[in-house]
């Protein structure tokens, strides 16, 4: 697995590429906010999103190890993972989430959808940071149940994060519900820059992306942007977005192609985080 193929940012070179970024902020802080200010107010990270389809690859072995092997590589602060079992038949009775925290040092917070196989299926979040609070905020039923995972991050500078693991399913109809019902619980909790992360299965132009791009910064790939499926991506369905649309600066984007591993491709983010006054979450 070749993964310095695709010209991804190193973390020495994110670092550099970092400070640069800080550089700009202070000679372009406005004129009511002090420098010492705009620094404290910022944090850098970077974020992984990855449909591991329950830790089967295209050559239909189960192997976490290469899952986590490609997480180490790319080295994120925090990982939105789809598709997750907890000791179900099929994968073998292993807690995959647990077991990739271990792989990765990171702390795993599963998300349960439903009972299946013995166990549970659902979706993970991994995180290299402190995390606060944890939540699977359970969302209206598709043709699957469903859920979001959603944890409050400590930042380096003492202030929060929210970030949300995403996988909704199945018709656009149920998506559409799935997504208005995380944004009305959204709207209860505490003010600060929001993350949404991973396989939302709807296309820009759909009703569910529509109306998510009209309240959410919705990142744009650029000229790679399908993400699935991994061998001969054809359409774009794994995003990232954010509120409010200034809480985030991008320093690079990508997706890797990996087209054994999983049946979509893992997309990396790398940002600068800001705390905003007229946040909307």
């Amino acid at each position: 697995m070749a993964l310095q193929a695709f010209g991804r940012l190193s973390k020495p070179f994110f670092i550099v590429a970092t400070a640069v970024f800080a550089l700009v902020l202070l000679t372009g802080c406005q004129s009511g906010t002090s420098e010492s200010e705009s620094v404290a107010q910022s944090d850098t990270l970077r974020v992984l999103a990855y449909n591991i389809h329950h830790g089967e690859g295209m050559d239909e072995v189960i192997d976490l190890q290469r899952i986590a092997d490609l997480i180490n590589e790319v080295d994120p602060d925090l990982v939105a993972l789809q598709e997750v079992d907890s000791v179900v038949t099929r994968t073998n009775g292993v807690d995959q989430a647990a077991e990739i925290g271990r792989l990765t040092n990171m702390q795993p917070i599963f998300g349960r959808f439903m009972a299946y196989q013995g166990g549970a299926y659902g979706m993970a979040v991994l995180s290299r940071l402190p995390v606060l609070e944890s939540t699977n905020v359970r969302l209206p039923d598709g043709d699957e149940p469903r859920s979001v995972v959603s944890a409050v991050i400590d930042l380096p500078s003492g202030n929060a994060l929210r970030f949300n693991g995403i996988h909704f399913y199945r018709s656009e109809q149920e998506r559409y519900a799935q997504a208005t019902a995380l944004e009305a619980w959204l709207d209860d909790q505490e003010t600060m820059p929001t993350m949404l992360a991973g396989d939302f299965n709807s296309y820009r132009g759909d009703s569910v992306m529509t109306h998510l791009e009209q309240g959410w910064y919705v990142v744009d790939k650029g000229e790679d942007e399908n993400t699935f499926p991994s061998w001969e991506p054809d359409r774009e369905i794994d995003y990232f977005m954010w509120q409010p649309s200034d809480a985030f600066s991008i320093i690079h984007q990508e997706m890797l192609d990996e087209p054994v591993i999983s049946d979509h491709r893992p997309l990396i983010i790398d940002v600068v985080v800001h705390q905003s006054g007229d946040a909307d979450h």
